[in-house]
């Protein structure tokens, strides 16, 4: 008998003139890719870790509040990021080439738009002080969120069911 998997979570950032909560909801089947991760920690998030049905807490950054605005969940697996190959794309990677993709995507499926929950609510939430986001110098656009936090931030902060 295969074991299952836990399920994951992941605190993914989007900027929302990019992509918003209100536009992955209002996408077909609310599902977007996640394109334009050039940070290699993350992209191997995405390819070694990430499964389809982890949780995502969908958060705005780059904007005058930064802060969870949503549920999602991964939904689908990695395949090479289109963007990396568009000349025109501000994600565009010279030295990425189609046989090789240097940059991965998978598409995210919006769940949920919640209240924001800004960055000074979860670092008030003792159970969060060692959330990786909330690290001094953490940049990364997808970080893993243990269980415990996932549970906090979902039923305790924003008093909603952990469960996707």
């Amino acid at each position: 008998m295969i074991a299952a998997t836990p399920q994951r979570y992941w605190l993914m950032k989007s900027e929302p003139a990019d992509c918003s909560i209100d536009d992955a909801l209002a996408a077909p089947d609310a599902t977007v890719p996640w394109t334009g991760v050039r940070n290699y920690q993350a992209r191997n998030f995405m390819r070694d870790a990430m499964r389809v049905g982890d949780g995502v807490l969908f958060y705005h950054s780059s904007c005058p509040e930064p802060g969870i605005a949503g549920i999602a969940r991964v939904a689908s697996g990695v395949r090479a990021d289109p963007t990396q190959f568009e000349p025109a794309s501000p994600y565009y990677d010279p030295k990425s080439v189609p046989a090789s993709p240097r940059w991965l995507l998978l598409d995210v499926q919006a769940l949920r738009k919640t209240r924001l929950l800004t960055l000074a609510e979860l670092r008030a939430h003792p159970a969060l002080a060692d959330m990786r986001v909330l690290q001094r110098g953490n940049r990364l656009s997808i970080t893993p969120v243990l269980a415990q936090e996932w549970t906090a931030i979902l039923h305790d902060c924003l008093g909603v069911s952990p469960h996707l």
